[in-house]
C-alpha cells in the first residue's frame, strides 16, 4: 500500500513539473516574439524619422533627407499655397542662422506686423487671417527657420536665446526699425515672448495665441499625443489633430477638411522629407519675467484650450502681471485662428491700435 502511495506521489510530481516547464516555454517564447516586434517596430521609426543625413549635415538639399524629398515636399507645397488669398512677395532673407523665407503683403508704407507660426507648421498657418491683417499692416509671414518650410537653418538652436537672436539679425535685414508689431500662435507664441524679453526696445506691441507653455506647462497628455506624432502611422497624426481642433471637428464640413485633414496630410509629408530635429522645448515664464515686459502685450486664448488649462493661465496673468491684456473666446480652443477667424482678427486689430 506505501509502494502505490509512494507510486502515485512519484507519478504526480512529474506531471506538475511538465505543465510548468511547458508555460514557462510559452511565456519566453511570448516574452521573445514580443521584444523582437518592439525591436522591429523601433528599427521601422527609426528608418521612418531618424534615419538619414545628420541635422547640421549642410548640403544642396539640406535641411531635408533627399534630394528627391525636397522636391516631394516643395511640390506638396506649391499645392498646399493654394489657399493663400493675396498674391504675395515671396523672399528669401539671409542671417548668420541660415535663410529665412517671408510671405510679404500689405501695403509698402504701412506699419510691420511680424507673424510667426505654431510648431509643425509654416507661413501659410495664417491664410484665414493674412488678409484683414494685411490691409492695415505690412505683414511678414514667416516660416520658422528652426521648423517645417522652405526656411533653411544652418546653426542649431538649442534656446530661447537663439530665436532671438535669429529674429533680431532678420529685422535687422529686413530694416524693420523699432517699431514692430508681432503675432505668434501657438509655438510661435512662445517665440514671441523669449524675443520680448530681450528685444522688448523694438517692439511696439506683442500678441501671444494661445502660445505654448509661456504662461501654463503644457498638459501631460498633450505632450503625448505631440510625441506620438513622430509614429509613422497616420492615425497617431489624426488622434492629435482631432484633440487640438476639436472645435473644427465638431463643425465638420469643407472648413474642417481644409483645416484638419490637410494638416494631417502637412505632418506625414513633413517627417518623411525633413530631417529629424526636436525645437527647443517651449518654458513657462517666470513672474519677474512676465512683469518685465513693459511693451503692451495681448493674451488670447479659447475657452476649450486642450494645450493648457485657459482659466489658470489668465488667472496667473492677471494676478502676476495685471498690465498685460487678456481675452477668452468662448466655444472655441487651441483651433481659434480658424473657428472664430473674425473675432480673432477684430480683437487683434484693435489691440495693435
Amino acid at each position: 500500500m506505501n509502494s502505490n502511495a509512494n507510486f502515485r506521489d512519484g507519478a504526480a510530481a512529474p506531471g506538475k513539473k511538465n505543465i510548468f516547464f511547458k508555460i514557462a516555454k510559452y511565456l519566453a517564447l511570448a516574452a521573445g516574439a514580443a521584444a523582437l516586434l518592439a525591436a522591429a517596430f523601433a528599427v521601422w521609426i527609426y528608418v521612418e524619422v531618424f534615419s538619414g543625413p545628420g541635422i547640421m549635415e549642410i548640403s544642396e538639399f539640406h535641411p531635408f533627407k533627399s534630394e528627391n524629398a525636397k522636391k516631394e515636399y516643395l511640390s506638396f507645397e506649391d499645392e498646399m499655397e493654394k489657399c493663400w488669398p493675396l498674391n504675395s512677395e515671396k523672399r528669401y532673407v539671409k542671417t548668420s542662422y541660415g535663410t529665412t523665407f517671408i510671405r510679404i503683403s500689405g501695403p509698402a508704407d504701412a506699419p510691420p506686423l511680424v507673424l510667426l507660426p505654431g510648431g509643425g507648421s509654416n507661413s501659410l498657418i495664417w491664410f484665414a487671417n493674412i488678409k484683414s491683417l494685411s490691409e492695415e499692416y505690412r505683414t511678414y509671414a514667416l516660416d520658422n527657420i528652426y521648423d517645417f518650410g522652405r526656411s533653411v537653418y544652418t546653426r542649431k538652436f538649442e534656446s530661447g536665446d537663439d530665436f532671438a537672436g535669429w529674429l533680431d539679425e532678420l529685422f535687422d535685414s529686413l530694416r524693420l526699425g523699432n517699431d514692430i508689431r508681432i503675432i505668434g500662435y501657438s509655438y510661435g507664441g512662445w517665440v514671441v515672448s523669449q524675443y520680448a524679453l530681450r528685444h522688448q526696445e523694438r517692439l511696439s506691441r506683442a500678441v501671444l495665441v494661445a502660445p505654448a507653455s509661456t504662461v501654463m506647462p503644457i498638459s501631460g497628455e498633450m505632450l503625448l499625443d505631440m510625441i506620438s506624432t513622430l509614429i509613422p502611422v497616420r492615425y497617431f497624426k489624426e488622434k492629435t489633430m482631432n484633440r487640438v481642433a476639436k472645435d473644427l471637428v465638431v463643425m465638420g464640413g469643407d472648413k474642417k477638411k481644409i483645416i484638419v485633414d490637410d494638416r494631417v496630410d502637412f505632418l506625414e509629408m513633413a517627417y518623411k522629407c525633413f530631417k529629424f530635429k526636436s525645437l527647443p522645448n517651449p518654458t513657462v515664464l517666470t513672474d519677474s519675467e512676465l512683469q518685465s515686459l513693459n511693451v503692451p502685450v495681448f493674451y488670447l486664448v479659447g475657452s476649450n484650450e486642450t494645450v493648457c488649462n485657459p482659466d489658470s493661465a489668465i488667472n496667473r496673468l492677471n494676478k502676476a502681471a495685471p498690465l498685460i491684456q487678456t481675452e477668452l473666446i468662448h466655444g472655441t480652443g487651441h483651433d481659434l485662428i480658424f473657428t472664430h477667424t473674425e473675432i480673432v482678427n477684430g480683437m487683434i486689430l484693435k489691440f495693435l491700435k
